[in-house]
């Protein structure tokens, strides 16, 4: 008895590949389009990519599942097998955040992160001690140091780290969060998270040994952003402030941590916490503490007593940004500059009156704080594609005030590291690359070396770059050139905290390790000769 031939499967059927060429060539196409966008923000770019990527893994795999026409048990068995690659990946591996750039950081799921502690484990024998210098060490008392400006005017650095390299005095682990030290005297203070509680911790300056902490229920995740607090503590006479990821406003006593007043800015604001956390660190002016809170009924920026914690005044009405609240003098008027949501708002110091605002952003974070360059010029920048504007503010008849843009430059995206200005120009990472604008007109000078989203100082004409590798970079730019001088390696993980410098001590953090530098000093200059 013969079959019929439509009863017998044909066995000579060729697979079907032009889909899968077709996907391929389409893919490789518009990645190739994404790259070659170079005014974008990298960013962008990559998370575009991405997706075109996961759409074209997505489309090959239905196209062999369902389109490809190769024998049933072969494509089943390659679909199976991929999907449990897939779920296998799932099981053993985690995402930890992402870099600056939003490149996935991939970790093993069952390892945990290690609990803050006070033990030194590079011991501060493996250098020769320093003669005691606390008397004469500057304090760096604040995010960004005394000024809240990334800019100090000593000690002078040596240059020639080839005879002079950093020398790692203590290094130890820390708990979770991008907030970073600052020093007053021989204490260093930080902020952390442990489990479900963020800390304020104190440790000897010279041998890294915990001398308080003090601890909060309290806990920020974000898959994205990280756990722990964003916000760096601020010191003023014995009295630390400090700004947890959640809300909560602290004011402690410097000598032994012990909590003198608090302050729940989401409970009596009405604030709903950013997507990304509280992240401006208090601004402590005259006797005041300022925060933005981004709270509603005109409770946007806040001011209470610095002895009391009673408050002061609530202004505003803008939701929070991520940027910490900067004091100028701009127009000849005392102001509070504030990153919120879409918009920069400045707020009069003495009782918050909203002065002028200016549109600023594409809704993204702002971190980078202003950068005040003349008597009534300030520059902001940002990241995520939105660059850099000088604005001028006048003051007009009576209470109105302007800001008008002079210039506008795509060539300085300020994500996270704080842009300098010097002898008329600005410096500062663009996109997580080095470069120089002319301050008068934004004209770009040069372009150069991709170090990521990490942090800098400058310290008279040399800069300190922490690179979000972990490598701490050595420059001295002028507009001829970024002027790379060293570099030393003090991390292998993604570092995003502010660096601090208090004489010839450099702390540095990331979410994982804390490491006290000793860096060299120039000698002074000699006597001229008479």
């Amino acid at each position: 008895m013969s079959s019929s031939p439509a009863a017998v499967a044909p066995s000579n059927r060729r697979i079907r590949w032009w889909p899968a060429v077709v996907i391929f060539v389409v893919a490789v196409g518009a990645i190739a389009g994404v790259r070659a966008r170079g005014d974008a923000a990298f960013q962008a770019r990559n998370l575009t990519t991405g997706g075109i990527l996961l759409g074209a893994t997505v489309g090959l795999l239905l196209w062999w599942t369902f389109f490809s026409r190769a024998p049933v048990r072969l494509r089943r068995g390659v679909t199976l097998g991929v999907l449990g690659l897939f779920g296998a990946g799932a099981a053993m591996f985690r995402v930890r955040g992402v870099s600056g750039d939003f490149v996935p950081i991939i970790a093993y799921r069952w390892a945990k992160a290690a609990p803050p502690s006070g033990a030194v484990v590079v011991p501060a024998a493996a250098v020769a001690p320093a003669p005691s210098r606390l008397a004469a060490r500057p304090d760096f008392p604040q995010f960004l140091g005394p000024d809240r400006t990334a800019v100090l005017s000593g000690p002078r650095l040596e240059a020639d780290w080839a005879a002079h390299p950093p020398q790692i005095m203590w290094r130890m682990k820390v708990g979770a969060g991008w907030s970073g030290f600052v020093v007053v005297g021989d204490r260093a203070l930080t902020q952390e998270q442990d489990e479900g509680q963020e800390l304020v911790t104190c440790y000897d300056v010279g041998t890294g040994r915990l001398l308080w902490s003090h601890r909060d229920a309290a806990r920020y995740d974000n898959p994205i952003g990280g756990i722990g607090p964003r916000a760096t503590p601020t010191v003023v006479g014995n009295q630390v402030f400090t700004l947890g990821s959640t809300g909560r406003l602290n004011a402690l006593e410097l000598a032994t941590g012990k909590a003198q007043w608090t302050r729940d800015l989401v409970a009596e604001t009405g604030a709903k916490i950013p997507d990304w956390g509280y992240a401006g660190s208090p601004l402590v002016l005259e006797g005041r503490v300022i925060v933005s809170a981004g709270g509603k009924a005109k409770q946007s920026l806040l001011a209470f007593r610095a002895d009391t914690g009673e408050r002061l005044w609530a202004a505003g009405d803008a939701e929070a940004g991520y940027g910490s609240p900067f004091a100028a003098t701009l127009a000849g008027r005392r102001q509070i500059l504030a990153y919120n949501h879409r918009r920069i708002t400045a707020h009069d110091a003495a009782d918050g009156t909203v002065l002028w605002e200016y549109p600023w952003g594409v809704g993204y974070p702002h971190v980078a704080v202003p950068v005040v360059v003349g008597a009534n010029r300030v520059v902001f920048s940002a990241g995520y594609g939105v660059g850099s504007e000088l604005l001028e503010v006048t003051r007009g008849e009576g209470e109105r005030w302007v800001a008008e843009r002079v210039w506008r430059s795509l060539k300085l995206k300020a994500k996270f590291a704080n842009p300098v200005v010097r002898d008329g120009f600005v410096y500062g990472l663009d996109d997580g690359m080095f470069t120089c604008l002319d301050l008068k007109d934004g004209a770009p000078q040069w372009k150069e070396g991709r170090h990521g989203h990490g942090q800098g100082l400058l310290v008279g004409d040399l800069f300190l770059l922490m690179a979000e590798g972990g490598e701490l970079i050595l420059l001295r730019p002028t507009p001829a050139g970024p002027g790379e001088l060293h570099r030393f390696r003090v991390f292998s993980a993604k570092t995003w905290n502010p660096i601090a410098l208090a004489g010839d001590v450099l702390l540095v953090r990331n979410d994982q390790e804390a490491v006290a530098l000793r860096v060299a000093l120039a000698a002074p200059p000699a006597p001229a000769a008479r």
